[in-house]
């Protein structure tokens, strides 16, 4: 097995985290947001789960209990949700051997919005293609550039369209059911899920203003303390220390998906992470990055993946057929393509650059 190089734009090691997604809150807009604060009390903490470096930022005279909670309900998450981790219940779902498999709310919830996207979609996301991403080392970062055989060989694996998830209401919980020898990642849509739980903790401990950065998922709770919108940057694929414009939300999950944030180069060949389920190899479309702007973390962090497989045209015809979001695209062209909600809403920062139209 041939180990390639990795990196990451070429300078330095890549991430271990499975998946995505890097739109962040920059520095800069920080600062802004905490000046604007003038005397409000302000907590902050970094945690590591989920193989990223998180942010956790709440205000107000309960922004330390909300900080503590928002830890908690990201720690329990990460420790339910990994794959490798033989007490983990995703490990459980993957060695169940077709049996039923109880889950918690949380779990029901990402497969539910995951199975709704993978219909819609025609099967864009796919949370069953785990041992395709093994196969590919984004798992555990021996990369490796699989032959076509081996590609086929693991891409029949996939079952995600036979999962029995049942609800059983008189109890509140949930079962899930996969065929034998499935094996599932949460990776494309957990960060999303924990940020909306976290933001959920936060809010039961009293806090009504704060924002929580994962690894490139922004979820924000409220307005910032002088009652104004949240600045949120989106990342430049082609310098991943700036950025090609702002998007200004209110109480938002914001979260992207690019080729840019993992990938390895192999004889000369640049091979990222996101994994076309009709292929089993790397998306090629043309896009770069994905954003999408909605209230449902976990809906977002679904779509992101989704609407990068799709391509530019097949995601712009999903939002207009099912709406309920926004969406920034980044092609190789260097064009940023926003949907018409956000013309009020999405200001340009690289304009020699990238070009910009908002499309109907």
């Amino acid at each position: 097995m041939k180990k390639a190089i990795r990196g990451r734009n070429g300078r330095g090691p890549v991430s271990d985290s499975v998946k995505r997604l890097l739109c962040a809150v920059l520095g800069l807009a920080m600062m802004l947001a905490l000046a604007a604060c003038g005397g409000t009390q302000m907590e902050q903490k970094q945690i590591f789960a989920m193989d990223t470096i998180m942010t956790l930022t709440a205000y107000g005279r309960k922004a330390s209990a909300g900080i503590d909670a928002a830890t908690s309900t990201l720690n329990a998450m990460d420790a339910l949700l990994d794959p490798e981790l033989p007490t983990s219940k995703t490990y459980e779902i993957n060695h169940s051997n077709g049996s039923n498999v109880v889950v918690p709310a949380q779990i029901a919830k990402m497969l539910s919005t995951a199975k709704t996207v993978y219909e819609q979609s025609d099967g864009a996301l796919d949370l069953s293609l785990y041992p395709v991403i093994k196969l590919w080392g984004f798992v555990d970062s021996r990369y490796y550039v699989p032959t076509d055989e081996e590609l086929s060989a693991v891409i029949v694996k996939k079952a995600f369209d036979k999962m029995v998830l049942t609800s059983y209401p008189m109890t509140g919980s949930y079962s899930v059911n996969f065929p034998a020898g499935t094996e599932i990642s949460f990776g494309s849509i957990a960060k999303g899920c924990a940020a909306e739980n976290a933001i959920g903790a936060m809010r039961q401990a009293g806090v009504e203003s704060g924002i929580i950065s994962l690894g490139g998922n922004v979820q924000t709770l409220g307005l910032k303390p002088d009652g104004s919108n949240w600045t949120v940057a989106i990342q430049d694929p082609n310098n991943t220390s700036s950025w090609v414009g702002t998007v200004s939300v209110g109480e938002k999950a914001v979260v992207t998906s690019g080729s840019y944030q993992r990938f390895f180069v192999f004889d000369g060949n640049t091979y990222h992470h996101i994994i076309n389920p009709k292929t089993a190899g790397p998306v090629n479309n043309g896009l770069v990055s994905a954003t999408i702007i909605c209230d449902d973390g976990t809906m977002a962090d679904a779509l992101s993946t989704a609407m990068f497989v799709l391509g530019e045209t097949r995601a712009l015809n999903y939002w207009r057929q099912y709406g309920g979001f926004e969406m920034i695209l980044i092609n190789k062209n260097n064009q940023v393509i926003c949907t018409k909600g956000l013309i009020d809403t999405y200001t340009p920062s690289n304009t020699d650059t990238y070009s910009v139209r908002f499309a109907e």
